[in-house]
């Protein structure tokens, strides 16, 4: 979690450049790169923000408290984000933003379906399009006043986040169990290789993801994905 408190830090009124001060975003997104994306967002947005890996870190939080935004991804370790986007737009009282991301482009169907207000496609790393997400649907009376410069700025993540991700990669790949498993793997690889925008890791991903909707052999996607992995973090100890 981050250094600030919302029961005791007081409430600040949104800026012009800080658009997005005085809420809290509770950002549930299980790899390093994409949320040290939202972490960056965030921060120049105003936004404090709260971070779970998983459904049941993200249920822990808002059993203690209720964001102003949350920002789920669709797929966890221990299920689907689509859940809790719809336990959350269904609660009373209600969390004023509910927002779904992913690497799938054919995920945002599903995420409105649940009850999301809107979805971010990955990767996320414009300024402008991250605060439009959130200001377009947040009552008048929670956003800046007078006229607002949209500063298109694109962040970069620290790589150091995405080498994190292909550790846990590796570690999944040698504990494998279920098909499940799998399901999940595929769609990790994926969105944390589009967000790092690395297509030759992104593309064996998604061959992983169409052989298991086949019902095919997996075994030479798995192993290109494996190899692809180990390269990366081979990388990482040159450096």
């Amino acid at each position: 979690m981050d250094e600030f408190d919302p029961f005791t830090a007081p409430p600040r009124a949104p800026t012009a450049n800080r658009p997005l001060l005085g809420l809290t975003i509770l950002v549930v997104e299980d790899s390093r790169f994409a949320c040290e994306a939202m972490r960056l967002l965030c921060l120049r947005s105003g936004a404090r923000i709260r971070r779970a890996d998983c459904l049941k870190s993200a249920r822990r939080h808002l059993q203690v408290y209720r964001p102003s935004v949350l920002v789920a991804d669709l797929g966890l370790p221990d299920g689907s984000g689509i859940d809790l986007i719809y336990e959350v737009a269904h609660a009373t009282p209600r969390v004023p933003v509910v927002l779904g991301t992913s690497g799938d482009d054919h995920a945002e169907d599903a995420a409105i379906a649940a009850g999301a207000d809107g979805f971010l496609a990955k990767p996320v790393t414009s300024l402008a399009t991250f605060q439009q997400a959130v200001l377009s649907r947040l009552p008048s009376n929670q956003q800046p006043s007078g006229p607002r410069a949209i500063r298109d700025e694109v962040i970069e993540p620290d790589k150091m986040a995405f080498h994190d991700d292909m550790a846990h990669v590796a570690d999944v790949l040698n504990d494998l169990a279920g098909d499940k498993v799998l399901d999940y793997l595929a769609q990790f690889v994926g969105g944390v290789a589009r967000s790092a925008q690395d297509a030759t890791l992104a593309n064996a991903a998604d061959s992983l993801a169409a052989a298991r909707r086949r019902g095919g052999p997996v075994a030479t996607d798995m192993a290109r994905i494996a190899g692809l992995v180990q390269e990366r973090l081979e990388q990482k100890r040159a450096i």
